[in-house]
Order: C-alpha cells, then sequence, then structure tokens
C-alpha cells in the first residue's frame, strides 16, 4: 500500500512538474509581410532567434512571413495585432499608417534624403513622439528596423523628371498618401497588394511599382518587364518591432527587457545588413540589364517641388510636433 503510495506521489510531482515546464514554456506569434529572403524577414527571424537563446528555449516566437496572419492585407495587420489575432509584429510604417496617421511621416514625399536623415528621426524626438503613437493604439514598440528607402521602376521609359511619369500605372499600396504623391506627378496610381503586383506587372495591367533595391532585387521585378530603375530616395519605409499590449502586461518584467533588447539588437543588425548590401545588389541589377537612372540635385529638385504640395496637405494629419521635430531632425548638420 506504501509503495502505491509512493508511485502515485511520484506520477503526481512529475505531472505537476511537466505542468510547470509547459507553464513556463510560451510561443508567440510574429507577422510579416516577407520571408527571410528579404532583409525584412530575416530581421523578424533574428529576433526571434535572439529571444530562443536568450531565454534558453523558454520563450519561441514562431515567425509567419508573407502576412499569412492576414490572408495576405498587410494593412490589416496592425488592427490584428491590437485585438489580439496576431502577438507581435515586424511591421511597416507604411502598412500600419491607415490606423495610426502619424507614420504617414515617413511616407512625406522627398522629406529625407539620406540615411542619416532617417536616423535622425527614428533616433530623435519623432522618434519618440511616432512610437507614443503606436502605444496611444493599444501596441508597444520596441525597436526600430529598416525596409529601406523606395525607388521607381517601369517597363515604359527611363524617369528622371515628373513629365516622363505621364500617365504611368504605378503600383502604389493602399495609402491615400501615396495615391495623392502619384497623382501629383502626373502618374495614374493603381493600388493592390504585393501579391498582386507581380501578376499586374507580368501582365501590363500596371506599367510600374515603387520598392526599396532589396525587394527590386530579391523579387526578381526586372523579369516581369521592368526594365528602368530610377534612384530617386523618395521616401523611406522604417520596420517597427512591437508586441500587442495585452500580452506585453501579462510577461514578467525580466521577459519585457529580454524581448526588447533583443528586437533593439535585431533592429540594428538587419539595418547594418541591409545599408551594407545596396552596393552590390545595384551592381547585380545593373548586370541584368536593369537601366539605372540617378538624378542630379536639379532632377530631384523638380520632383521635390512637384509634391510639394502633398506635403502640405498631409502634415496636419500628421500633427504639428511631430513634423516640426521631423524637420529640424533633417536641417541638423
Amino acid at each position: 500500500m506504501k509503495l502505491k503510495r509512493l508511485f502515485s506521489a511520484l506520477a503526481a510531482g512529475a505531472a505537476l512538474t511537466a505542468l510547470c515546464a509547459t507553464a513556463q514554456a510560451r510561443e508567440y506569434s510574429v507577422s510579416t509581410v516577407l520571408s527571410d529572403a528579404f532583409p525584412w524577414g530575416q530581421a523578424a527571424q533574428k529576433w526571434a532567434d535572439l529571444v530562443n537563446e536568450r531565454s534558453a528555449g523558454r520563450i519561441t516566437l514562431r515567425v509567419y512571413p508573407n502576412a499569412q496572419l492576414v490572408a495576405g492585407d498587410q494593412t490589416k495587420e496592425f488592427s490584428a495585432m491590437r485585438s489580439g489575432l496576431i502577438d507581435m509584429a515586424v511591421g511597416s510604417t507604411i502598412n500600419w499608417s491607415p490606423q495610426v496617421p502619424e507614420l504617414n511621416l515617413f511616407s512625406l514625399p522627398f522629406l529625407m534624403k539620406s540615411d542619416a536623415d532617417l536616423d535622425a528621426i527614428t533616433q530623435g524626438e519623432a522618434g519618440k513622439l511616432a512610437f507614443a503613437a503606436i502605444e496611444q493604439r493599444g501596441i508597444v514598440p520596441l525597436a526600430w528596423g529598416e525596409n529601406g528607402f523606395r525607388q521607381l521602376s517601369n517597363s515604359a521609359r527611363p524617369v528622371r523628371s515628373p513629365a516622363d511619369m505621364a500617365g504611368l500605372k504605378i503600383r502604389v499600396v493602399g495609402s491615400p498618401l501615396f495615391q495623392d504623391t502619384f497623382t501629383a506627378l502626373g502618374a495614374n496610381p493603381t493600388q493592390m497588394s504585393w501579391a498582386d503586383a507581380k501578376p499586374a506587372l507580368t501582365t501590363g495591367a500596371v506599367d510600374g511599382q515603387e520598392n526599396p533595391l532589396s525587394v527590386f532585387d530579391v523579387a526578381r521585378v526586372d523579369q516581369v518587364g521592368q526594365k528602368y530603375l530610377t534612384l530617386w530616395d523618395y521616401m523611406a519605409d522604417p520596420l517597427v518591432f512591437a508586441v500587442n499590449q495585452r500580452v506585453w502586461k501579462g510577461l514578467p518584467e525580466e521577459d519585457r527587457e529580454l524581448l526588447r533588447q533583443a528586437a533593439i539588437d535585431a533592429g540594428k543588425w538587419e539595418i547594418e545588413l541591409s545599408r551594407g548590401a545596396q552596393a552590390q545588389r545595384l551592381a547585380d541589377v545593373r548586370e541584368r540589364g536593369v537601366e539605372v537612372i540617378e538624378l542630379s540635385d536639379a532632377e530631384r529638385a523638380a520632383f521635390v517641388e512637384a509634391t510639394a504640395s502633398v506635403q502640405e496637405k498631409w502634415a496636419p494629419r500628421i500633427g504639428d510636433a511631430l513634423m516640426d521635430a521631423a524637420r529640424k531632425a533633417v536641417a541638423q548638420p
């Protein structure tokens, strides 16, 4: 009888140990729009790897690429994370701007000219204000990553001036700001998801698209008739590592710090990776026969002038404090 009670006690103890282990080991979903073939997807995977390593396997971040948690519609990612359908994400300020209007700051045409301008914004007062705006909508932002400055490609002709864009059908993301920008330049903007973009480029339903050089290169956009690539750095596309607020509040402080620091480290790693690969990507694109157009200062100034009204229209929606902080940041020598 005593032996039976001993076995029962041991079994109960083993069950409790297993239950505690299960309770301690947690898995969370992480959404991204692109796979780990791209720096964006690599940023999410790096975050997951660092968290797994630093928590000794106690916390698992499972990355779901290609916006699969929102059926391919990247503009729904923020809402899905806010509602709890997604635990975490490495998302784009463009895709989140419909729910966080302040993030339209980064999509303003020709606000920034360089990586230095972008860093001055994200790492300064403007970056803090942008993070505060995200947090007010129920999401906790942890760190910045980068999808890169966006360039223009098309199948019709070299683009060196706004006049060259007249009538071009350009695929854009689902943001009214992009519609306004390309309309101001005389183009015909057509909103569609990235999943639909390549088929549309293949059939000629649209003439061109705009994306960072990494996307143009890895996705082999040149294979769908995009023979002309204009380097105009008209806007940057920062990424944000973020967590659902309810998930965040349910974590002990040490796990919050672990997640945050891993996100910061993954973001820095991915930014260096992305920027370091630019020269080689450009060489590879040229080698594949793409005509690369690099604008002179005067040519770029013509685009700046043509889109000035867009900045004026959207600045009030972004907010005076954020606009002032961003403009001061890019004005610094």
